[in-house]
This record gives structure tokens, sequence and C-alpha cells, in this order.
């Protein structure tokens, strides 16, 4: 099956292959997300202790924060190296690459060795990690979402296909808490000294499993396609850039919305919440267990929606309420009350998923085929640079300086309306033909 193009497939074997792509694309993103949110929590639980030991805790928080950031400057990188290589030689080799990347960066992570042992060299060496986790997660998303979307044939299903890779988010981020509110219950200091690495060291096994369903597919029918027209680019990331620059700006800005407060909600909440509203640690990690739980249903749920009233549409209205919702949620955390709390935290991801859904087919089908990973990959993963990497960052700041989290509201409001704009002049190709080349005279 391996040998064979998608012409020369009966309708029963290209609809086995696209099952296939999005379980391959599901699965391979949730294990990526898994490894690159675990440093998340780490890092807002115990990281600042282990590497920054002599910072009071604002400092230590915002420094082991820092190193985190570092993972999203290491995304537009992983972009351009590895979507470079999605656009000459096709879309499956590469995301087992990836995969590799990511998967060996964080095992190695679990034996980095803490500030009592080598001082300085253990964040340094962190950061490093977390560099390499964050240049194989850029090469991830856009492989994944065209390996899913490139093999629908119907025009009308693909936010919903597309979504699909989307999924891998909540998964990755359920599977993290998961492991890390497993071992926090151990007794005594026993979580800090060695409890945090098990997590790290397990994610082994699942690149394994990633590794054997990826090898198991075909390239996309559109790559092929690419192939056969003799389409191939040089330097697809150069080409693009010069070609579709509005595209990949718009791209990055449209994710404002969505990203910041998502790594506010899902990691600086860590910090916040536990660190200086000193609640307990199971009732936040919980929290965002039930909070991903509900993304299960809600990412796919929007993007089948984006099919019906259009992938811009639907990611509007998300925006819009990601900034409405800004001032609920810190005003129910403030409270310091464990329902609402809890409540706060399990809602907070349903605004993101109305953007989210939809966002994987509103960006890559605004590149054209043969540029298509360079392009997406880069408007997608730009955002990191501006709005997720920072976000924690800019909370953490805010909070320090004014006391109070409707300053980190404001913040989430000010990014809803950067994705505002942003959305409404992106094109649409909801329910249009993406697989021949666009004119982009």
């Amino acid at each position: 099956m391996t040998t064979a193009t998608y012409e020369t497939l009966s309708a029963s074997d290209h609809d086995s292959q696209l099952r296939k792509a999005i379980v391959a694309s599901t699965i391979g993103t949730a294990i990526e997300w898994y490894d690159f949110f675990l440093y998340g929590t780490a890092a807002g639980l115990i990281f600042g202790k282990l590497y920054f030991p002599n910072s009071d805790p604002f400092t230590a928080t915002l420094a082991a924060f820092g190193t985190y950031f570092i993972g999203f400057v290491g995304r537009p990188i992983g972009a351009a190296i590895f979507g470079h290589y999605g656009d000459r030689i096709g879309r499956k080799a590469t995301l087992i690459a990836t995969l590799l990347c990511m998967g060996i960066a964080t095992f190695l992570i679990a034996f980095v060795p803490t500030y009592e042992s080598i001082g300085i060299w253990g964040a340094v060496t962190l950061t490093v990690l977390r560099m390499l986790q964050g240049i194989g997660v850029g090469g991830e998303w856009g492989g994944s979402v065209l390996l899913a979307m490139e093999w629908s044939k119907t025009h009308h299903q693909r936010g919903f296909v597309a979504s699909w890779p989307q999924f891998g988010v909540p998964c990755g981020l359920f599977l993290s808490n998961l492991a890390v509110l497993a071992f926090s219950w151990l007794s005594g200091d026993q979580f800090a000294v060695w409890g945090w690495r098990l997590p790290f060291a397990l994610s082994i096994v699942l690149v394994g499993v990633g590794l054997w369903i990826r090898l198991g597919i075909m390239e996309t029918p559109v790559f092929q396609q690419v192939v056969k027209n003799n389409k191939i680019e040089k330097a697809p990331i150069l080409e693009v850039i010069k070609r579709q620059p509005k595209e990949i700006l718009l791209s990055a800005c449209a994710r404002m919305a969505e990203q910041a407060p998502f790594y506010i909600f899902t990691a600086f909440v860590f910090a916040y919440a536990v660190g200086t509203l000193k609640m307990p640690r199971e009732l936040i990690l919980t929290a965002v267990l039930v909070g991903s739980c509900v993304s299960f249903i809600t990412i796919p749920l929007s993007g089948h929606l984006s099919d019906r009233i259009g992938r811009r549409n639907m990611y509007l209205i998300g925006a819009v309420v990601t900034g409405l919702f800004g001032f609920l949620y810190f005003n129910m955390v403030d409270t310091t009350t464990p329902t609402l709390v809890f409540i706060a935290i399990v809602l907070s991801l349903i605004p993101h998923d109305m953007m989210y859904g939809p966002q994987a087919a509103l960006i890559a089908e605004a590149f054209t085929p043969r540029l298509r990973y360079s392009g997406a990959s880069l408007g997608y993963q730009l955002a990191s640079i501006i709005a997720g990497g920072p976000a924690p960052l800019i909370a953490t700041a805010l909070f320090a300086t004014y006391h109070t989290g409707l300053a980190i509201s404001y913040y989430i409001a000010i990014c809803a309306l950067i994705s505002i704009l942003a959305a409404w002049a992106m094109p649409d190709y909801t329910g249009q033909d993406i697989s021949e080349e666009y004119d982009e005279d």
C-alpha cells in the first residue's frame, strides 16, 4: 500500500487512508503536546525552586517561565526547518523527524541535574532541551494538519477533519496534567526530588507508539499532485515569505486571542492559584484535567460548525467570547472559593476551542499547496513569540505591578481585539477546492 498513489486507490481504500491519517495526526500531536505542556506545568510548580533556588519566589517563577519561553522561540525555527522539508520531501517523512526531535528532548529533561548538583548549568541544560522541544513542535503542527486535511475528499468537511490534529492539544494537556497529578501524591519532598522526573521519562514510550503509527501511512494526495506536476520549490520558506507575507502575518496575529489566554489558563494559573492564592495544587491540576476533557468535544464541534457557518465567522465568534471571558475568569479565580475556581478553569478552554477548532483549516487553506507546509507553519508558530511564549511572563509582571488579576483580563481583551481585526482580514476558503495552485499575482 505504501508504494501506491492516491489515483490508484479505490473509494474504500481512500477512506481507510483518511482515517489512518486522522488517527496518526491526532495521536502524534497528542504526544508532542504532552511533552510541551509537561514542561509548562513543571515550570509553574517546581522548576523555580529546583533551578533558581537563591531567588525570591517571584523572580524564581519569572526565571522558570523564562526557560519556558525559550520553547516558543524555537517554534518558528522548527517551522522554518521542517516547513522547508515538508514542502520538498513530503509531510510523512518530516513528521517522523519532528516526533523524534521532541521525544528525545523531553526524555532527556528527566535527567537534568538541579542547581544543587551543578549550579547554573542545570538551568542552561534545561534551556537547551526546551529549545529542542520548541523546534520539534514547531514543525509538527503544520504537517499534522496537512496530513489529515489533504486526505479529505469533500470540501465541506475540511474544518472538521483538520480539527482532529487540534484535538491532540487537550489530549496532551490531559495526559501531562494527569501524569503530574499521579506523582504529586508522593509523600514529603519526594515529588520535588524525583517524582516530577517520571512523567518526562515516560514520554519515550509514547514516542515509540507514535512512530509505529506514522510509519504505516501514505503521503497526502495534494503533495503527490505537487510532485507529479513538478511544482516542488527549491526554497519554499523564502518563496512563501515573498509571495504570501500577508497571510503569514495575519495568521500569527489571528492567534493572539487563542494562544496567549490559553497559556495563562493552563500554565500561569499554576503559579498564580497555587503560588500566590495558596490554593491546593491537586485542585488546580484536576480542574485543568476536566477542562481538557471538555475540549475533547468543543474542538471538533467548533471545526464542524466552521464547515456550516464559515471558518472566519466561527473564529470571530470565539475571539469575541474570549475577550469578554477574561474578566469573568479572574473575578471567579480571585474569590479563592474552590467551587468557583474549579468552574472558571473548566470553562476557560471553551472560548479558546471556538477558535482552535476552525483555526487549522483557516490558516492552512490560506496557502497555496506547494508552499502550504512552510506558510502555515510559519504563520502559526510566529504567534509563539508574540502570544504564547510571553503570556505567562506578561501575566506574572502585570500581577506584580497591579496586584490584581483584572490587569491580566485587560491584556486578554487586547489580544482578542488584535485577533478580531486579523481574522476579519484573512481569506476564507470554506467549501472551496484547495488542491490546485492559487493565483498569487
